[in-house]
């Protein structure tokens, strides 16, 4: 964000396109005069004030409604105008270049949030949430992402501090007494306050973990053989006829994709090309994208026929997969094979025996996918994590092990401890650089 943070800016705050209302939002210092000449009067803080947006020639922008809110009792915590507008992309544009006119300047992205970071009126997870409310998608990470917003995740993670910041007390007062005959450290029962924090953290991080989920899904990819039933079982995932079905060997030759929710976990299910030795140029195109995509996998489901098993081209396909991907085997068509819908272990690889066609097993699909996922069917209590989360709260839970085994060196058991407190404050902004709240912020839409 490389221009000057000062200033008043404006934005158009909807979505681009026609509507029946649209919303410019201005923020600044002293914006009262500012207001009257938008609008021929004076409007009272915190009130619809209904009138006529004013041009510099004192004709009619378009009739809508200002509210006024000072500072610093505002999403800002600057003075803040929302002009309430005919939702038409013109009469938005035009009643922006007045406030153009007026001495604002364009908003860049994210900068009405970050003003409100910068005036303490959000902390920087509260900030990121805002974002993620408006970018979720589902309603699972829409709930989420408002804990997070009214301040959830961000008074556990000042909690913890908190916690954090006695247990440093106790060991630096350790060496700031060294010749005392207390022992604090033991009187203090320092090593299981330090054991209990750490499962704390864990719990934290764990839940963290299960909430990126929501943010993100889990990609899976459906390999196999041709003819053993991937594009139909993208069909029944999906619930409608996304997918050409045929016996012809081949008929897939691209990926396909398509999105869906289970528990409010969005799971990408990608269809892929059948996977064999083939002469057809245009087909070992589609070959290679799939292995592309097995390779970007989070989860791949390789489907085998149920009537036949495991054949040697099967195995040949197993071998040749990714060993740091779960592998789910799915033995599908289990209806034209006379079986019943089944989950089983074989040789330490979960097997699925289902029917894409009639849907028997798709429920055990689902239950192994999220269980895959490590979501606990909890959903309430997840927290939204963006990777910047999860890397700190790693960061600090590697310290906090480091500073357990260093209890009986005070001097490196008192530094792991500072560093693990540097990493939580980093997730609400207490210790953030410059440069990163740029990098955050810019990813945020103009108008926030």
């Amino acid at each position: 964000m490389g221009k000057s943070r000062s200033g008043t800016i404006a934005a158009i705050a909807t979505a681009p396109g026609r509507g029946g209302i649209g919303v410019v939002r201005v923020s600044g210092t002293g914006l009262l005069p500012f207001a009257e000449l938008l609008i021929g009067k004076a409007p009272a803080p915190r009130h619809a004030t209904l009138g006529r947006f004013l041009g510099a020639d004192g004709s009619a922008i378009d009739q809508g409604i200002l509210l006024y809110f000072p500072a610093p009792h505002s999403f800002t915590g600057e003075d803040v105008l929302e002009l309430q507008a005919h939702g038409g992309p013109v009469v938005l544009q035009m009643l922006l270049a007045r406030c153009l006119e007026l001495g604002a300047r364009v908003a860049e992205p994210g900068e009405f949030s970050q003003r409100a970071f910068l005036n303490d009126k959000l902390d920087l997870v509260q900030a990121e949430a805002v974002a993620d409310l408006i970018e979720a998608g589902t309603a699972a990470a829409a709930r989420s992402a408002l804990r997070s917003l009214s301040g959830e995740f961000s008074r556990e993670v000042r909690a913890l501090v908190a916690r954090l910041t006695e247990l440093r007390m106790l060991v630096e007062a350790t060496l700031d007494f060294p010749e005392e005959e207390i022992d604090i450290l033991r009187d203090t029962d320092a090593a299981q306050r330090l054991a209990a924090f750490r499962a704390d953290l864990a719990a934290l991080l764990a839940r963290a973990r299960a909430g990126r989920l929501l943010r993100s899904g889990l990609q899976v990819v459906l390999a196999g053989m041709p003819n053993v039933g991937k594009s139909s079982l993208l069909n029944r995932l999906a619930g409608e006829e996304r997918a050409i079905v045929t016996e012809v060997a081949g008929t897939t030759r691209d990926a396909l994709r398509e999105t869906i929710q289970v528990e409010g976990i969005p799971l990408h299910i990608i269809d892929t090309a059948g996977l064999r030795d083939t002469d057809d140029p245009v087909e070992r195109i589609g070959i290679a994208r799939a292995w592309r995509e097995i390779e970007r996998a989070d989860v791949v489901l390789q489907l085998l026929d149920a009537r036949a098993g495991e054949t040697p081209a099967d195995h040949a396909i197993a071998v040749r997969l990714p060993p740091g991907i779960e592998r789910i085997v799915v033995e599908n068509k289990c209806d034209l094979a006379g079986e019943a819908a089944q989950r089983f272990v074989e040789g330490g690889r979960v097997h699925l025996r289902l029917s894409a066609k009639t849907g028997a097993g798709i429920d055990l699909l689902h239950d192994e996918l999220l269980r895959v996922a490590g979501w606990s069917g909890h959903g309430e209590d997840v927290v939204l994590a963006r990777e910047r989360h999860l890397e700190a709260l790693g960061i600090a839970a590697e310290k906090l092990a480091l500073a357990a085994r260093q209890l009986d060196r005070i001097e490196l058991c008192a530094e792991e401890l500072r560093l693990a407190q540097e990493a939580l404050s980093r997730i609400t902004g207490e210790f953030t650089a410059d440069d990163l709240l740029g990098e955050i912020f810019s990813r945020f839409c103009i108008g926030k």
